[in-house]
């Protein structure tokens, strides 16, 4: 029996059925979906993510199953109720294929009001949940650079933003005039490989506590990417340790500030 479990809270979440109007390959290793989505999808903003899989026919009520799907975040959201996925390019995917969603999941990330420099990590993982918030922070004129760290460092950034400062980290996770780019960072975003994302997330946070004196909060955030089995904070198997009770990578998150979590 799980404890401790914060209550349901009902969001505003459908299920629909979209289709991939278009596939275009942006790197040797990834490959993006432009998705036909209902119109409740296309303000998705950067933080959500919908849950997804695939589909055989029109339409499955008698098969419908709202578990087992992937967590994808979008990368791109277009005018006309087209919204764009990152993929490895292994997977197989072909125009027309119909997709079953359920979303939007999950809060907008929250930005300070005064936003100047942000800075992105991303750790083991390729940085597609953060690639959503580019458009609008170059758009406002926030500088942002971008660390990519461990396997990160072979994501291809041809098809980012020139706008955007990338730097490869060493192999003990440190960059070039590290200490001044975490002193003018108003915000950290940090994404971590899903296989250990707790200790990972420690990692980050006690490596950046070396290099700046003090890490308050609502500075430095970790983005979980957890796989969701209901999405809706019914079955708690998201469920974070946090100061002051439990919270849920879908009701609550997916960004927490990493020092009110209990990350060992």
């Amino acid at each position: 029996m799980v404890r401790n479990c914060s209550p349901l809270i009902l969001k505003v979440m459908k299920e629909t059925q979209a289709y991939i109007e278009r596939i275009k390959r942006v790197s040797r290793d990834y490959q993006r979906l432009e998705l036909a989505v209902d119109r409740s999808l296309s303000s998705l903003r950067a933080g959500q993510a919908i849950l997804s899989r695939r589909v055989e026919k029109d339409y499955e009520v008698q098969h419908w199953n709202p578990y087992l799907r992937e967590l994808w975040f979008p990368v791109e959201v277009q005018d006309s109720n087209i919204i764009v996925i990152e993929r490895p390019a292994r997977e197989d995917f072909i125009p027309g294929q119909l997709l079953s969603l359920i979303g939007p999941v999950g809060n907008p990330f929250r930005f300070r009001r005064k936003l100047r420099n942000i800075l992105l990590l991303a750790y083991e993982t390729p940085p597609g949940p953060l690639l959503l918030m580019l458009p609008a922070l170059l758009s406002n004129q926030v500088s942002v650079t971008m660390i990519l760290m461990g396997s990160s460092r072979a994501y291809d950034t041809g098809h980012l933003p020139e706008e955007i400062e990338i730097l490869l980290a060493e192999d003990d996770l440190s960059w070039p005039d590290m200490v001044m780019t975490l002193g003018w960072a108003d915000q950290v975003f940090a994404l971590v490989g899903q296989g250990n994302e707790l200790s990972y997330f420690e990692q980050l946070l006690q490596l950046v506590r070396g290099r700046r004196s003090d890490v308050p909060e609502n500075y430095m955030f970790g983005v979980f990417q957890r796989q969701l089995p209901c999405g809706v904070g019914a079955c708690c198997a998201c469920m974070l340790r946090a100061r002051g009770g439990a919270k849920l990578q879908c009701v609550d998150g997916p960004a927490f500030d990493l020092t009110t979590l209990r990350l060992d």
